[in-house]
């Protein structure tokens, strides 16, 4: 069925897992692509530290002006062949990523405990000390104004979820199931 999937997008919560995704699907000869990436260009080429909220400031911001998918038209101008597309979190660029022929929308989620603990690990600029500050920032990402971080309007518009609580070789199963 998927063998067509010519486009994987990754969408999901932060520590859920999109990144060991994006890795499983780059060994089996996808190109990766980040939105994210994106936005740390623009962080750079501005002189501004690159922290989890200035990314979301900026891609907030880059939203604003331009258009809600001009992370995902920017994207696109890049890709030549099959791709896995990671950190989509507006809604508008998921419908301008559905009209590109061979898209599907993968929601990757898990326990905000399990998250936590994993984002942690990472060591990366991730502005929140608690569990409790890291669901609060998560919060700021499940927006419903149209040019910010739709992430929750994003897993309803997902082709698949997959829930990844336990340990790296399942979630490898379970995208290999997706595959």
């Amino acid at each position: 069925m998927n063998e067509k999937a010519r486009l994987i997008g990754l969408t999901g919560t932060n520590g859920s897992g999109k990144g060991e995704a994006a890795s499983f699907f780059v060994k089996k000869g996808y190109a990766y692509f980040s939105l994210s990436d994106i936005i740390r260009a623009e962080l750079r080429n501005k002189g501004q530290e690159i922290t989890r909220d200035n990314l979301i400031r900026m891609g907030n911001k880059m939203r604003e002006e331009f258009s809600p998918d001009i992370l995902a038209q920017t994207v696109m101008k890049k890709i030549k062949g099959k791709a896995v597309i990671d950190s989509i979190r507006n809604p508008k660029e998921v419908e301008y990523l559905k009209q590109q022929e061979g898209f599907l929308l993968l929601f990757i989620d898990a326990l905000p405990e399990i998250r936590y603990e994993r984002v942690k690990k990472r060591g990366r600029e991730e502005s929140v000390l608690t569990l409790k500050e890291f669901i609060a920032k998560e919060a700021e990402e499940m927006s419903t104004e149209e040019k910010a971080q739709q992430l929750q309007v994003c897993m309803k518009m997902a082709d698949f979820t997959i829930q990844n609580n336990t340990t790296l070789q399942e979630l490898h199963k379970k995208l290999e199931k997706f595959l």
